[in-house]
C-alpha cells in the first residue's frame, strides 16, 4: 500500500517543477500571473449553462409571472454585470477592460428550464473565459433567486466553456454536449 493511501501525504514535487506552473510560485504558492510582457490582442469566449425547473416554475417564467418580475431580463443585466466584476470574485484573474459583453437566455421547454449563453469580447494581453463562465453562472443563479419561491429544487447543470479565440494558445472549441 501506497504512502498516500495511509494517509501519509505525498511527496511535494521540487521547487523547479512547481515553479513552472503559471499561477504558483518558486514556493509553491498561488500568485496571479505578471502579463505586463505579453501584447493586447483581440479575445473572445463563450460560454453556456442551464437551469432546470418544474413546470409550474417554467410556466410562471414563460408567462411573467414571477413577483419578483422580469426573471430574463433581470438574469440578462446580472450576467453582464458578473463578467464586468470577475476579477473581484476570482482571487486570480485580471480585471480586464471587456468590450463586448452578451448574454442570451432562452426558455427550453423540453428542459423545462433556461438556457443561458455569454459571449465576452476584450482586447488585452489575457483571456475572457472566466467572464464568459461567470456571466452564465451568476445569470443562471439569479433566475434561481427569481424564482426560488416556486420551485427552490432547481439544478443548475452544464456551465462549460463553449469557445475561445485569440491568445497564444490559439482558438479553442467545445466538443458538442451529448
Amino acid at each position: 500500500m501506497s504512502a498516500a493511501k495511509k494517509g501519509v501525504p505525498a511527496k511535494r514535487r521540487p521547487a523547479t517543477t512547481r515553479s513552472k506552473l503559471s499561477h504558483v510560485d518558486a514556493k509553491g504558492a498561488a500568485t496571479m500571473v505578471d502579463v505586463s510582457a505579453k501584447s493586447a490582442t483581440a479575445r473572445r469566449a463563450v460560454a453556456e449553462g442551464r437551469i432546470r425547473m418544474s413546470e409550474a416554475a417554467f410556466r410562471a417564467v414563460r408567462a411573467n409571472r414571477v413577483k419578483k418580475g422580469d426573471v430574463l431580463a433581470v438574469a440578462r443585466l446580472a450576467g453582464i454585470q458578473a463578467a464586468k466584476r470577475t476579477a473581484e470574485t476570482i482571487p486570480l484573474c485580471h480585471p480586464l477592460p471587456l468590450t463586448d459583453v452578451q448574454v442570451a437566455l432562452t426558455l427550453d421547454a423540453k428542459l423545462p428550464g433556461v438556457r443561458a449563453e455569454a459571449s465576452v469580447a476584450t482586447v488585452a494581453p489575457t483571456g475572457v473565459e472566466m467572464e464568459a463562465l461567470v456571466a452564465v453562472s451568476v445569470a443562471l443563479l439569479t433566475v434561481y433567486d427569481m424564482a426560488k419561491a416556486l420551485d427552490k429544487g432547481m439544478v443548475i447543470s452544464r456551465v462549460r466553456l463553449l469557445e475561445k479565440t485569440g491568445g497564444k494558445s490559439g482558438t479553442y472549441r467545445a466538443r458538442r454536449a451529448r
